[in-house]
This record gives structure tokens, C-alpha cells and sequence, in this order.
């Protein structure tokens, strides 16, 4: 199975990211839809993942501050490696960009797994949304 991670312009594809959010952090997580969706979303880059089928499978954003979100990867493609190739082109890009550090505010069971790609803790762990984070930075 393939699939291919581009760079797109919320304008463009905001349909597709935000059928994605809303199925993984509204439906699955239970976040709140308001919450999910926020101004930083008509500046930030966007990222879709596509199955060679076509299908947009996973999206992440990354904010002019260096602070990467929103990543989502559909139910049935977890465990194909989609999560780490995101990750590891919102890092690609936000070098090419100059940016001199990135943070994410991942959900607690996501630490290591941040932790793995270079990121350590900075700060105590909080709620949004009534969901523990922990801000991680590389």
C-alpha cells in the first residue's frame, strides 16, 4: 500500500482536512467541533496524505510559530507508518522554512512516540478540551 504526503492551501482543500479532523478528534476523542477548528487554521501549512487510491487518508498543520497540530490519520491506516512519514515531512518543511525549533501538544499516550523523533518535554502537562497534553519540543 502506498500513499503520497503534499503540502495543500486550506482555501483548496479544507474540505478534506476538516472531514478528517472532525472524524478523528470530534467523533473518536470527543473534542469539541469549535475547539477543533481556530483562525490559526487560514495560515498555518496544511498537509494531506493520499492512498494511491486516491483517498485523503491523514492531515497535520503547521503554525507560522513552529507549533505543529492537528495530526490525524484515519482509523485504518495507523499502523502503515502514515503518523512517522507525516511527522517527519512537517519537520522536513519546517527546516526549509528556517524555523528554529517546533513544539507539539500531544495527547499523553503520544509522548514517546514524540520522544522517538527528537522532541523532550518542556513544560507541565495541562487540559484542553478535557484531554491531558504535554508540550514536546525539537
Amino acid at each position: 500500500m502506498s500513499y503520497q504526503i503534499n503540502q495543500v492551501e486550506w482555501g483548496v482543500q479544507e474540505h478534506l482536512i476538516s472531514q478528517i479532523r472532525e472524524r478523528v478528534f470530534v467523533c473518536e476523542l470527543h473534542m469539541p467541533k469549535d475547539a477543533e477548528f481556530d483562525e490559526r487554521d487560514l495560515t498555518a501549512l496544511h498537509f494531506l496524505a493520499f492512498h494511491s487510491n486516491g483517498e485523503a487518508i491523514a492531515t497535520a498543520r503547521l503554525c507560522k510559530d513552529g507549533l505543529v497540530g492537528r495530526i490525524a490519520v484515519l482509523p485504518a491506516h495507523r499502523s502503515r507508518g502514515v503518523y512517522q512519514k507525516m511527522l517527519a515531512t512537517i519537520i522536513s518543511q519546517a527546516q526549509q522554512a528556517g524555523l528554529d525549533s517546533i513544539c507539539v501538544n500531544c495527547i499523553l499516550q503520544e509522548v514517546e512516540r514524540f520522544k522517538r523523533q527528537g522532541f523532550s518535554p518542556c513544560g507541565s502537562v495541562f487540559m484542553e478540551s478535557g484531554i491531558a497534553r504535554q508540550t514536546l519540543q525539537c
